[in-house]
């Protein structure tokens, strides 16, 4: 009776663990290395936003901001931050993972990477991606960590000399159970955060700064995540400075619909002259 459960078991392989993961995991492999290989190609945008990035229409990423357009291309941040070594962009891998999943052929292991990405001048992303591959997590992450980028507001403690260095306010960020509070220093104080934090502050351009914490931090995940969102509500508390009257513009989607509508239009005659030389 055990030699017939196991030749039904491992001989007629569609339900045996060698021939399924070995298949499985070869081909998988083999056509990860062929994806990575891939070579840069002509950016083609996709979204309003990326056509008038591409054509010249809006000029700084606080445009974007301001009027709260979502950022769907990757290829937007890196026309306004370029990566390092060209440009001051950088990013960290700040954590990796493993984490498993039980399935009926027993447990399946996955990689789970937290990058961040800076440029010291007041954009912060963090990104997080799950992937059979460290490699694979890491580039995603980095691609959702651009995606991700947020403007943070920096200002003074005391006397408005030089340029701005801590927070503009004591603000709170949470995440699970993990609490994060970032208090401001004066200058000369440097960072006073736990290592992660500090990456994450630095990254920001956050020069002094206190921090408390509270909770669960071991979990790095949502210690990351906690402090990623208190740099992104500095921008959520309206301090007396900015109390000027407000002035309204219009968007660039709007301002420049028509321009739009022409590229659109000739987007679709170019296709159409393409396919005519292709059927003759």
């Amino acid at each position: 009776m055990a030699d017939r459960g196991d030749r039904g078991r491992g001989g007629r392989g569609g339900f045996g663990r060698g021939r399924g993961r070995g298949r499985g995991r070869g081909r998988g492999r083999g056509r990860g290395r062929g994806r990575g290989r891939r070579e840069d190609k002509e950016w083609v945008p996709v979204t309003k936003l990326g056509r008038l990035v591409k054509g010249g229409k809006i000029e700084r990423l606080e445009q974007v901001y301001l009027f709260s357009l979502p950022v769907k291309e990757v290829q937007i941040i890196d026309h306004f931050l370029p990566p390092a070594p060209g440009g001051k962009l950088q990013d960290e891998v700040m954590k990796i993972m493993p984490v498993q999943k039980q399935t009926s052929a027993g447990q399946r292991t996955r990689f789970k990477a937290f990058v961040a990405v800076g440029d010291s001048e007041g954009h912060l992303g963090l990104g997080v991606k799950c992937a059979k591959e460290v490699a694979t997590a890491i580039r995603a992450a980095i691609t959702l960590a651009k995606l991700s980028i947020v403007p943070v507001r920096r200002g003074y403690w005391g006397n408005k000399v030089g340029l701005p260095h801590t927070v503009p306010c004591k603000v709170t960020g949470k995440c699970g159970s993990v609490r994060v509070r970032l208090i401001p220093a004066p200058r000369g104080t440097g960072l006073v955060a736990a290592p992660a934090t500090k990456k994450l502050l630095s990254m920001a351009g956050v020069r002094d700064c206190y921090t408390s914490s509270r909770g669960h931090t071991r979990t790095m995940g949502n210690f990351m995540k906690a402090c990623f969102f208190a740099l992104r509500n500095t921008y959520g508390y309206l301090s007396p400075d900015l109390w000027d009257e407000t002035h309204f513009f219009t968007s660039p989607v709007q301002e420049h619909s028509d321009w739009l509508r022409q590229e659109a239009e000739a987007a679709k005659a170019r296709a159409l002259r393409e396919n005519d030389e292709e059927e003759d």
